[in-house]
């Protein structure tokens, strides 16, 4: 009886032993999801940076170079105004680029206009942007397909 009563003590104490709670913490499913997340974002970043759809009228003008992103804004075929991406009201326009900019009238402002709106709106735009004291207005247009830039060249 003694025998069988020390054999039973040993038994639990070796039960105990193997049933621990694990320190070490698996990553695996981690490094998954990250993996997955990764992919998704590589296949949604280039549709991310297209902006607002508009319908740009052809140039013969040469593309600018420039290090920094611009600020765009863009006039749809229906008159709606959009800084980037965001849709604005007409009122509110000019006190946002002030607070984007931080009241520098030398920030870079493209403005990139349907070509099936009216000359006017666009112009409207431009206009109380440039009354705000904005100085560096561009309007973004598309390079006709096939064609080179025409460079002037002068007579010698």
């Amino acid at each position: 009886m003694a025998g069988s009563l020390l054999n039973s003590q040993r038994g639990g104490n070796a039960r105990r032993s193997s049933y621990r709670p694990m320190a070490e913490i698996n990553v695996t499913p981690m490094v998954d999801v990250m993996l997955v997340l990764l992919i998704v974002f590589m296949v949604a970043a280039p549709l991310l940076t297209a902006g607002v759809p508009v319908d740009l009228p052809k140039s013969q003008a040469q593309a600018l170079n420039d290090d920094k992103p611009p600020l765009v804004i863009s006039v749809k075929s229906n008159g709606d105004i959009f800084i980037q991406e965001t849709p604005i009201d007409e009122d509110a326009l000019v006190p946002k680029l002030q607070a984007i900019t931080s009241n520098n009238p030398d920030a870079v402002i493209y403005i990139r206009g349907d070509k099936a709106i009216d000359y006017g709106r666009v112009m409207e735009v431009m206009g109380m942007i440039a009354s705000a004291g904005f100085t560096k207005l561009s309007l973004v247009s598309e390079m006709p397909q096939g064609s080179e830039p025409s460079k002037s060249h002068k007579g010698g």
